[in-house]
């Protein structure tokens, strides 16, 4: 169960890191495959009865070299390793305060601003939320209708995959794209976006474009590679940008 997958530069050479929810770990690699680090469950944390609790799904690298593990599909906490792998903190965890996650799906390293912040998936409350690289909360985006997955910033825009806006079983998904106000700029397969009293109107699924968007791929002329889950084994589709 191969879910969350991050490259990263390290002083010019990339590795991987790949989580697996079902088995419980996160795995550092070379691009040819090779583990060079594996994280398993945080028990070290205090707050899993067992290996079971944990089930990652994203990763995220700071600038010191400090690894962010996502449990979207566990007990929806954030744990902070150092580069070698040792135990930092956990923070958030299932709950509905503002420095808690219901799904933190994805996780990035957002480095739009003067200080670089992690921005995380909060799906089933269909946000994200921002935080400082050591775990304080700073601010929630909300995203009315939009069951998010994971963060990908490119140049001034932040984009991703909306899986689901009413059901999971309709395939009524579509991609975001918000700029650097986090306002949304572009909703492909979707309704144009719409603001009321300064909110995000619910979108609407156009009825024919995807089949439950999972993620997004970006690439240097800003095209659009989406990855679909559950649709068939359909491949993924690819959004050119037009202007």
């Amino acid at each position: 169960s191969a879910h969350g997958l991050t490259i990263h530069d390290e002083g010019g050479e990339e590795f991987l890191y790949i989580t697996d929810s079902d088995r419980h770990e996160v795995h550092k690699t070379t691009l040819d495959g090779r583990i060079l680090l594996s994280l398993k469950y945080p028990e070290e944390s205090g707050v899993y009865e067992g290996i079971e609790n944990y089930k990652p799904t994203e990763t995220a690298i700071g600038p010191n070299g400090d690894i962010y593990v996502a449990d979207g599909y566990g007990k929806s906490y954030i744990i902070q390793y150092d580069s070698q792998g040792r135990y930092i903190r956990h923070f958030g965890g299932l709950g509905d305060g503002r420095d808690q996650f219901d799904c933190p799906h994805g996780i990035c390293v957002d480095h739009r601003g003067e200080t670089p912040t992690l921005l995380i998936t909060s799906r089933s409350k269909q946000a994200y939320k921002r935080f400082t690289l050591d775990g304080k909360y700073l601010e929630t985006i909300r995203l009315p209708g939009c069951w998010i997955c994971r963060p990908v910033i490119k140049g001034d825009h932040l984009y991703f995959a909306v899986i689901v806006t009413k059901s999971w079983w309709a395939y009524d998904g579509m991609v975001a794209i918000l700029d650097r106000n986090n306002h949304v700029v572009s909703l492909p397969g979707g309704s144009s976006p719409e603001y009321a009293d300064g909110e995000l109107v619910a979108p609407e699924y156009d009825g024919i474009t995807f089949l439950n968007p999972h993620d997004v791929c970006i690439d240097n002329d800003e095209n659009i590679y989406v990855a679909q889950w559950y649709s068939g084994r359909t491949y993924p589709i690819k959004l050119e940008r037009i202007m």
